[in-house]
Formats: C-alpha cells, structure tokens, sequence
C-alpha cells in the first residue's frame, strides 16, 4: 500500500474503541496481527481521530445495541483467525 493510503489510515488497539468507531459508521479497513493482538485499521484517520477524542474524553454518545453488536462481530473476527 502507498504511504499516502497509510497516512489516511487509523490504528487502535483497542476493541472498544474500534467498537465504538464502527457503531458510529467508521470503515474498517482491515486488521493487522501483532504476535499477542491485533491493530484494528480504519478508512479516514481525520474522522477516527476526531471520533476518538470524543470516545476518550466520555462525550461520545452511540446506540447501545449498534456497539455491542460491533463488539461481538470484532471478536468473531479476531477468533476466527486463531488468537
């Protein structure tokens, strides 16, 4: 991938966060195995971040069953690929 797609790119570690990202409309891009975890890798770093931000300081507001269904689809993901 080009270094300019790269930048544009957003990385957590964090499955709550990313949870949070998806329940709110964020794309997720891909996820990128570490040797104990995974990055979760989003489209539109300026949006995540700013998304993000919000999550952190506890001003995000998202639909409850939006977030837990994305939960439960991250970890489908991740398990399904043999942590």
């Amino acid at each position: 991938m080009e270094n300019s797609a790269k930048s544009s790119e957003y990385k957590t570690k964090d499955l709550h966060e990313a949870a949070y990202l998806i329940a709110v409309g964020s794309k997720l891009a891909r996820l990128e195995r570490e040797i104990n975890y995974f990055h979760f890798v989003f489209e539109n770093s300026k949006k995540c971040e700013e998304l993000s931000n919000s999550f952190w300081s506890g001003e995000a507001t998202v639909n409850a069953k939006e977030f837990v269904d994305a939960i439960r689809s991250l970890k489908d993901r991740i398990f399904s690929r043999g942590v």
